[in-house]
């Protein structure tokens, strides 16, 4: 896909993003919003799969875990519209009784795409990382992608799989950090700070880059040398900086929208700072 086109779909996801969770009064806009770019450029121009056909085991794909999985909402839209795992339209059952779309991503309803439930946070890494190295076992090309929270990174099991990670020399992982210096009960820093991130991941073995994932352009760069560095005996993070609520004015840069719902008159204010470029769902 091409820059217009992922930007265009990047604007459309975020509309399905608020419409999503406005419906239901139930869900997590913040973050979603925030790595709206990330998404829209992995599924849409950086990973190698199968579109419209989806397997659990992925031979000879690229494949990718949400750690952080109460950001559902974006990533449901990006498997349906970039995807195109299931009907764009299904995006409307969203957390309803007996839909596929959970708030948080489960494997028991087989919604394609999904390989593990997540959103108990801390353990997205650990399983990424027991894929990448089937992968390697079965000498298989595919990468593996994984995306985390930077309030996730307060957990220990982060940690254990990162140490465990280099001492392997898993080299066929690009995990990323969505750093947007929010989580549920406020700042990072006021809850638990967490230092030189730069500096824990290198202290563990890890190469690290960056990107501004409010750019399509620089996600697109980034997750592109992070690809560059495959195979040379480390494992790779991304330190993605990032704006929780991106894309809507009185949404971004604050905690309070981490898990909250806009009511109507706030999902019309936000609907009208981002022009419809596809087709609501």
């Amino acid at each position: 896909m091409e820059i217009v086109e992922l930007k265009n779909l990047a604007t459309q996801v975020r509309r399905d993003i608020l419409r999503m969770v406005h419906a239901v009064q139930s869900g997590h806009p913040g973050g979603s919003l925030g790595c709206t770019e990330f998404f829209v450029a992995l599924y849409g121009k950086i990973m190698h799969y199968h579109k419209g056909s989806f397997n659990m085991e992925a031979k000879g794909e690229d494949v990718f875990y949400l750690s952080n999985g109460h950001i559902s909402p974006v990533w449901y839209s990006t498997l349906a519209r970039i995807a195109e795992y299931f009907p764009v339209s299904e995006l409307a059952t969203f957390r309803k009784l007996n839909s596929r779309l959970q708030g948080h991503p489960a494997t028991h309803e087989k919604l394609p795409g999904i390989r593990v439930a997540s959103g108990s946070l801390g353990q997205g890494l650990s399983v990424a990382v027991g894929h990448a190295l089937a992968k390697r076992l079965d000498a298989d090309q595919g990468i593996v992608f994984s995306l985390h929270g930077d309030g996730e990174l307060q957990e220990g099991q982060i940690w254990e799989a990162a140490m465990f990670a280099a001492a392997n020399k898993v080299d066929n992982i690009i995990s990323t950090v969505d750093v947007n210096g929010q989580q549920i009960d406020g700042s990072t820093d006021k809850v638990l700070p967490m230092g030189d991130l730069r500096a824990k991941f290198e202290s563990f073995g890890w190469k690290v880059l960056h990107m501004d994932g409010g750019k399509m352009e620089d996600v697109i760069r980034g997750l592109n040398e992070a690809k560059s560095g495959i195979g040379k005996g480390v494992p790779q993070v991304i330190l993605m900086k990032t704006e929780m609520g991106n894309g809507v004015d009185f949404m971004m840069g604050t905690h309070k929208w981490h898990g909250v719902a806009p009511n109507d008159e706030q999902l019309e204010k936000a609907l009208s700072q981002l022009p419809q470029t596809i087709g609501d769902y």
